[in-house]
């Protein structure tokens, strides 16, 4: 056991191993496509439609669909390429940087888990590696 991982490691873990537990809902996979996407346009400012699709391993007509979405949603904004004036490209919105900025679920987990004493959070990792073992 490491008795130094930080709460947000022990959430990170749980998580993970959460997720092999409990089936994915659509609403869980759509938001982790939706923040994939928006990752990729925020790391690749300005990005490209074949960025965002190298970026996220999905072909360019699925992605151009859900960036069409996210475009209506207000998240993320069209404009002309610099480097080409036939081409189009994308960045976020203020909108889509907030929801991006938002946490995951590791990530309220570990707020929750920063509320707990020292010998809780080795207690729940204790638990985690358990867990871990098992599946």
């Amino acid at each position: 056991m490491l008795w130094g991982s930080s709460p947000a490691a022990v959430a990170a873990r749980f998580v993970a191993v959460a997720q092999n537990f409990l089936a994915d809902g659509p609403a869980e996979r759509a938001d982790r496509a939706r923040r994939g996407l928006l990752s990729a346009v925020g790391s690749n400012e300005p990005a490209t439609l074949n960025q965002v699709a190298k970026a996220t391993g999905r072909g360019a007509p699925a992605v151009s669909r859900s960036i069409d979405v996210l475009v209506r949603a207000g998240l993320i904004e069209r404009m002309a390429d610099p480097d080409n004036r036939r081409r189009l490209a994308m960045r976020l919105t203020q909108q889509g940087r907030t929801v991006l900025q938002q946490p995951s679920e590791s990530g309220a987990l570990a707020g929750m888990l920063e509320r707990l004493a020292p010998s809780e959070v080795r207690a729940i990792e204790r638990a985690v590696e358990i867990l871990e073992r098992a599946v």
